[in-house]
């Protein structure tokens, strides 16, 4: 049986043919998304539907043109992100991604819509969430006018693809925006109305994998998160099992019978019973990008060309260390619990203020902050990791920090056996919808 899987990313959009019998990967293909639009706000990270849609519909028209006969479509895409429809399905603003920042400004006599949103409701909100992102355009009066409904881009594509009018969302993406309650799978309407917000915005929420139409015979499953596709493409449903991905932001997840939350943890609905523990980084991959820049400044102002610098980091990975730990914490972003924190160096001396140890002690850093998200995991649901799997190109490429991680957990490391782990969950849980 063949099915494709589509994954929305922020900054790529990719596509999988995938023989689900065998777990084989048939062809994948990845593309640039470029449609991030230029603003002069800082804060602001927002993207262009239109040229989303047409790039993965694109993808798709190839695959079917290239392998006949699918069983069906299965979609995911970034998670946390919305986007405004009108009364007849069409979007009418850009897409609100997961990296805006428009939750944190102290624009409301001092308080942030994540602190409104949390004053409201009891669970997890932070900055880049659908409904935190809602509450702050309408407490500023720019939703547009004609805004009947809210949705992600993936369930939006769903809709293109389907020719539904109405966006119909699975609780794996409705619980990114917000205001959710995943034991009951369902929105807190009542946390909503108290914090100003019209339920009516809302679309439709299933907790089953349902069949949302058919492209050109094909039938088409609702989107499912990428975390939640990402964990299922690279571990299936295997217990004790931890998925580390490691890309410009950093997660940890763990698949679990018990739905538990905690600071920075999030319990998030993959399917009825069934729940995936999730902490988050906001910098991760992104404090190793930060470290070379500085590298690279400084090999600039010594009169070197202006070229990447990760190949002598490398080198410096070689190099024996000094035995006194160089702690670096790699908070440059912030976290979710705490968006004004920063990063920090500590325990230098004379003997390991070294280029070598500092790049050692970033990937202890950006290990570390996962590591600390596992272990309130760990001590909340009593769930202790016998296996880690590592996926994104930040932890496939650097085996160094394949090895830390592992000393971490003092546990069997393997990499994902797909490098599409989003694309391929999606590919493999449409065969599970119901028609």
């Amino acid at each position: 049986m063949k099915t494709i899987g589509i994954d929305i990313g922020t900054t790529t959009i990719s596509a999988v043919v995938m023989d689900t019998d065998t777990r084989r990967v048939l062809s994948t293909k990845t593309i640039p998304n470029d449609s991030t639009m230029r603003t002069d706000k800082v804060w602001e990270r927002i993207q262009v539907p239109q040229q989303i849609i047409k790039r993965a519909m694109d993808l798709v028209d190839e695959i079917v043109g290239n392998y006949p006969d699918f069983d069906a479509i299965g979609l995911t895409g970034q998670m946390h992100g919305i986007l405004y429809l009108d009364e007849n399905g069409h979007y009418i603003s850009p897409l609100y991604t997961w990296e805006d920042g428009r939750g944190n400004l102290p624009v409301f006599d001092g308080k942030t819509a994540t602190e409104l949103a949390g004053e409201a409701f009891e669970g997890n909100s932070a900055s880049g969430y659908g409904l935190v992102t809602h509450l702050y355009n309408l407490r500023q009066k720019i939703v547009p006018g004609s805004a009947k409904r809210i949705c992600t881009v993936m369930d939006y594509l769903g809709m293109k693809l389907s020719g539904r009018k109405e966006p119909l969302m699975h609780m794996s993406t409705a619980a990114s925006l917000g205001f959710f309650i995943a034991k009951e799978g369902r929105f807190d309407t009542e946390a909503l109305i108290r914090a100003g917000i019209d339920p009516s915005i809302l679309p439709e929420v299933t907790q089953d994998l349902v069949c949302l139409g058919y492209f050109r015979g094909i039938p088409v499953t609702v989107a499912i998160g990428d975390n939640q596709a990402s964990f299922l493409g690279a571990a299936g449903e295997q217990a004790n099992t931890v998925l580390v991905n490691m890309g410009a932001g950093g997660q940890i997840s763990v698949l679990s019978d018990i739905w538990y939350e905690a600071p920075g943890i999030e319990a998030r609905p993959v399917f009825p019973g069934k729940y995936l523990l999730a902490g988050s980084s906001l910098c991760a991959g992104k404090a190793y990008e930060i470290l070379e820049r500085f590298f690279r400044d400084y090999a600039v102002a010594a009169g070197a060309r202006d070229e990447p610098q990760f190949e002598v980091m490398e080198k410096l990975l070689q190099y024996r260390l000094s035995e006194e730990r160089l702690y670096v914490e790699t908070t440059f972003q912030g976290t979710r619990t705490d968006p004004d924190k920063t990063a920090s160096i500590s325990g230098m001396t004379d003997r390991n203020f070294t280029p070598a140890d500092l790049v050692h002690g970033t990937l202890e850093g950006m290990a570390q902050e996962l590591y600390d998200l596992y272990l309130l995991i760990e001590e909340g649901t009593g769930i202790h990791a016998t296996k880690v799997i590592a996926s994104g190109e930040g932890l496939r490429r650097n085996r160094i920090l394949q090895s830390i991680f592992q000393e971490k957990f003092k546990a069997p490391l393997e990499l994902s056996p797909f490098d599409e782990e989003a694309a391929c969950g999606a590919a493999l849980t449409a065969l599970a919808r119901k028609n």
